[in-house]
């Protein structure tokens, strides 16, 4: 193969290289090029797919949540978060790539940054150290999986809440209060509270919807002890998570978690901190007055509004954009919530 260059007299600066094949002259810029068009064509014919349903052969399935499918494996659980996506209480028809993957990722970061308020249901987010028949099913398990400890539940969510906003802003908008908690008059949609709450919620009877109940009706559910030390560190690791995202430039305004009991104790269990299970909002953009830019799925509320959706099954799926606007959105998030950048 012979080489030849030729240089443009009119500016050195910009030198075009070709050379020669058996085919011909060939200008090497617009090679480049149309290998970088080449390169955007591979990733448009393979792009990162998303994980709706695992399928783990003999493993009994014990159950599929809007995002997380349970399994049995010994006497231990097995957490897979899929990339499926939930809106006003449906699954929607189309995932997020790598959704399962940041959430669980961020769980895990939560789990160790708060192991010292409280225990947790982790046993190993390490698929080498699985068992053995789990090993098969690596590419459904790698990234987005947790073995956990078996735990009697709390029929509870314990809601800690900084900020007004949700159905919180709804409430108080009606009655001044908060979870029967009365609030100071004046707020506004978005305003921080005088102090964090805890405002618990339970399931309807078709297991649909969160009801926010009164901390007296959680005593007569758990336990006037329990229900004292679920506030507790419910509010404890409130104090501590929204310590570390302001830290990181965010504010988190509310959250939920899950608890259950182990012979050794109460845990925290189940996902933790994630946009899913939070509202996190841009600390510099922070505006009393109105709804605040969050880092969660509000592309997809969005989307699902302005197509006049009757929230009625079927849901609908998604279109490319808003699936790759909200897949941006739960990349940054992890990236700003722990400092690392992740690879799907």
């Amino acid at each position: 193969m012979r080489v030849k260059y030729r240089s443009a007299q009119s500016n050195r600066a910009l030198r075009r290289e070709y050379f020669s094949d058996r085919s011909g002259l060939i200008d090497k810029a617009r090679l480049r090029l149309d290998n970088r068009r080449f390169s955007l064509f591979i990733k448009e014919r393979n792009p990162l797919s998303a994980l709706l349903n695992t399928h783990l052969g003999a493993i009994p399935l014990l159950g599929r949540g809007k995002v997380r499918d349970l399994y049995a494996v010994d006497d231990a659980l097995l957490l897979v978060a899929t990339d499926r996506i939930s809106a006003f209480d449906y699954v929607l028809g189309t995932g997020i790539p790598g959704k399962g993957k940041i959430l669980t990722q961020i769980s895990l970061f939560w789990f160790g940054l708060l192991a010292d308020i409280v225990p947790n249901h982790l046993i190993t987010a390490e698929v080498g150290e699985y068992p053995a028949e789990l090993k098969a099913f690596a590419d459904q398990l790698e990234g987005r999986s947790m073995l956990v400890k078996k735990a009697e539940m709390f029929p509870v969510e314990c809601v800690a809440r900084g900020y007004l906003a949700g159905s919180g802003w709804k409430e108080y908008c009606a009655f001044g209060t908060v979870c029967g908690i009365p609030l100071p008059e004046g707020l506004e949609d978005g305003s921080r509270l005088p102090e964090s709450l805890f405002t618990p919620a339970t399931k309807s009877k078709d297991g649909m919807h969160d009801l926010n109940i009164s901390f007296e009706e959680t005593a007569a559910i758990t336990g006037s002890a329990d229900a004292a030390e679920l506030r507790r560190l419910t509010l404890a690791i409130y104090e501590k998570a929204a310590g570390h995202a302001e830290s990181r430039g965010l504010i988190l305004a509310d959250t939920k978690f899950e608890f259950g009991r182990t012979a050794q104790g109460i845990i925290l269990a189940d996902e933790v901190l994630t946009p899913d299970s939070s509202r996190f909002w841009e600390g510099a953009g922070w505006k009393p007055g109105g709804p605040q830019p969050s880092f969660d799925k509000q592309y997809v509320r969005d989307y699902l509004e302005s197509i006049r959706w009757n929230k009625q099954a079927p849901a609908p799926s998604l279109p490319p954009e808003v699936v790759e606007q909200t897949q941006q959105k739960y990349v940054e998030a992890y990236r700003r919530l722990t400092g690392h950048s992740i690879e799907l």
